[in-house]
C-alpha cells in the first residue's frame, strides 16, 4: 500500500507523520494508500523553501522561466496517460475524461510560456520637461494553491504555471481525496529543471489550510472549492492581508428556448449533466424548458441517459464512481428529497446495477421541479439533472439571475437576437450559446459571479497574470549636466 507524502525544497519528505488520511480507488470502495497530513511545522519548512528560493527565482531571466515551462509542458504531453491513471485510480472518472483534463491544463502552461510579452509593462517619454514614467510588473512571493478533488491535476495548472512563469514561488495543498497527480507533476517540474524549492506540495487537512491562509510569509491565495470554503477562505486570507481569489460553488442553467434544435440540446444536458459523474462546477444540473418543447426534450435525453454505461473508469465506462462514499450518499440524500418535494423521478440513478462495492450512482433526470426545491437551490455536485418548465424566456433569465450562484450557464436557440440578449442580460461570468461547458481558454480568464466568486480575479489569462504580479510606476529623470538650482514649489508639467 502506497503511502504519499509531502513535497518540500525539490524532494518527497521520508519524515512519519502524526496524522495521515485515507486514500479509495472509487471503483472498488477500498483503501489503496494513505497521505501525510502536515502539520503547522511542516507547512512553515514548505513555506520556509519557499521563501528562500523566491530571491533567486524572481531575477531568473524569463527565457530561463520559460524554458523550463516548455520542457514541462513536454513532460506532462510525454507521460499523460499515466498522470490519467492516476487521477482515474484515486477520483474515479473514466481515463478520457482524465486525459481530458490534463489536456486542458496544458493549455495554461502553453498560455504561461509566452510569460515575457504579458509581463510588458508601457512607457510614456517626456511626461514633463526631462521627464519619462514606465510601468513594470513584479512578483509577489511565496504564493499557495489550495484546489478541490474533482480535478487533481487541471485545478492546480490554472494557477502555477502563471505564477512560476512570473517569478513566485509556490504552495499547492490538493485535495486529501486524490494526491497522486500533483505529486507526479511536482517530479515532472524538477526534471523539466525547476530549482528546487520553486514548487512545493503540502497535504493535510483545515490544519494544514489554516497554516497557509495565516502565515505571514505567504503573499496570495487561489481556491477552487465549495462556496461555503471559499467565503472562508477569502475571509481569513484577506483579514491575514493576503490578495484572495476564491472559486466557489454553481448551479449552472441550460435554457432551451422553442426554436432549438433538440437533438444538440439533449446530447448536451448529458454530455454536460453526467460526465465526469456530475462533479464538475461547470457541470449542467438545471435544464430550463421553454413550453412547449419540454415533454420533448425530457423524452429525448430519458432515451440517452438510460443507454449511460457506468462503471469502473479504466474500463469501456461511459461514467465512472462518485469520489467517496460519504459524497455518494450526500447525492443519493439529494434524489430521496426531490422525490419527496414532489418532482417526478423519470430516470432513477439509485437503481444503477454495477458488480464490486464502488461508490455507484447512475445518471439521475428530475421533471417537474420547482424553484424553491433543495434539488433546485442548492449545488448537488453529483449526476442529477433537474428539468423546470417555463413558459417564457423572460421566466428563464429571472431563474437563472435570482440564484445565488453565478458560475456559468448556457442557452440553446437557433435565434441570434434571443442568444445576444441573453448574453448581455445573464446575471453570470461564463456563458455558452449552444455551448454547454463554457469553460474558456487560458488566454481567457476564468471564474463566475455572485456566490460563486470571492475575490476580484479570476483564474488564468490576464487577469491571473495581474493577480501573480503586482504593478509598480516609475518616474525618473536625468539630469543635463548642465542643469541645476533649487525649487521648493510643487512640480508642475510645463
Amino acid at each position: 500500500m502506497k503511502t504519499v507524502s509531502h513535497w518540500i525544497n525539490g524532494s518527497q519528505t521520508t519524515d512519519k507523520a502524526t496524522n495521515v488520511g485515507e486514500i479509495f480507488n472509487p471503483a472498488t470502495g477500498k483503501i489503496s494508500g494513505t497521505v501525510n497530513f502536515a502539520d503547522k511545522a511542516t507547512v512553515e519548512r514548505a513555506v520556509h523553501a519557499a521563501s528562500a528560493a523566491f530571491d533567486s527565482w524572481r531575477h531568473s531571466s524569463l527565457t530561463k522561466r520559460t524554458q523550463v515551462l516548455f520542457a514541462f509542458r513536454e513532460l506532462v504531453n510525454k507521460n499523460k496517460k499515466k498522470i490519467a491513471e492516476l487521477i482515474t485510480a484515486e477520483h474515479g472518472k473514466v481515463l478520457s475524461d482524465a486525459q481530458g483534463e490534463v489536456t486542458r491544463g496544458l493549455e495554461v502552461v502553453e498560455f504561461a510560456c509566452g510569460i515575457p510579452h504579458l509581463l510588458k509593462g508601457g512607457f510614456s517619454e517626456e511626461v514633463s520637461t526631462g521627464v519619462d514614467v514606465y510601468s513594470i510588473r513584479q512578483p509577489l512571493g511565496p504564493v499557495a494553491i489550495i484546489s478541490p478533488f474533482n480535478f487533481p491535476a487541471m485545478v492546480p495548472m490554472w494557477f502555477f504555471p502563471i505564477a512560476i512563469a512570473c517569478g513566485n514561488t509556490v504552495i499547492v495543498k490538493p485535495s486529501e481525496k486524490d494526491p497522486s497527480a500533483i505529486m507526479y507533476i511536482a517530479n515532472l517540474l524538477k526534471e523539466a529543471g525547476l530549482p528546487d524549492g520553486v514548487f512545493n506540495v503540502v497535504h493535510g487537512d483545515k490544519v494544514a489550510v489554516d497554516a497557509l491562509l495565516t502565515h505571514p510569509g505567504i503573499k496570495s491565495i487561489s481556491f477552487v472549492g465549495s462556496t461555503a470554503i471559499a467565503k472562508y477562505v477569502y475571509e481569513t486570507g484577506t483579514k491575514a492581508g493576503k490578495r484572495v481569489q476564491a472559486l466557489g460553488g454553481a448551479k449552472n442553467h441550460m435554457i432551451v428556448l422553442p426554436d432549438a434544435d433538440l437533438e444538440l440540446a439533449a446530447d448536451a444536458a448529458i454530455n454536460a449533466g453526467f460526465g465526469s459523474a456530475g462533479e464538475r462546477c461547470m457541470a449542467i444540473s438545471a435544464i430550463i424548458a421553454v413550453e412547449p418543447i419540454a415533454d420533448q426534450l425530457i423524452e429525448k435525453i430519458k432515451v440517452r441517459a438510460l443507454k449511460i454505461k457506468t462503471g469502473d473508469g479504466t474500463t469501456n465506462a461511459d461514467m465512472g464512481p462518485l469520489v467517496t462514499k460519504v459524497h455518494r450518499d450526500k447525492v443519493t440524500s439529494y434524489i430521496n428529497a426531490g422525490e419527496k418535494d414532489g418532482a417526478k423521478v423519470v430516470v432513477d440513478g439509485r437503481n444503477v446495477d454495477v458488480a464490486g462495492d464502488g461508490f455507484w450512482l447512475g445518471p439521475t433526470l428530475f421533471d417537474h421541479v420547482k424553484p424553491e426545491m433543495s434539488i433546485y437551490l442548492e449545488e448537488i455536485f453529483g449526476p442529477v439533472l433537474s428539468v423546470i418548465r417555463v413558459k417564457t424566456y423572460d421566466q428563464a433569465l429571472n431563474l437563472v439571475n435570482d440564484h445565488q450562484y453565478g458560475n456559468g450557464t448556457a442557452i440553446f436557440t437557433n435565434d441570434g437576437g434571443a442568444a445576444r440578449r441573453f448574453q448581455n442580460e445573464v446575471e453570470v461570468g461564463m456563458v455558452g450559446i449552444n455551448v454547454p461547458i463554457p469553460v474558456p481558454m487560458a488566454y481567457f480568464s476564468f471564474g463566475g459571479w455572485k456566490n460563486s466568486l470571492f475575490g476580484d480575479s479570476h483564474a488564468h489569462g490576464t487577469e491571473g497574470v495581474h493577480f501573480f504580479t503586482r504593478g509598480k510606476v516609475v518616474t525618473s529623470r536625468w539630469l543635463d549636466p548642465s542643469h541645476g538650482g533649487i525649487n521648493l514649489g510643487f512640480p508642475q508639467n510645463t
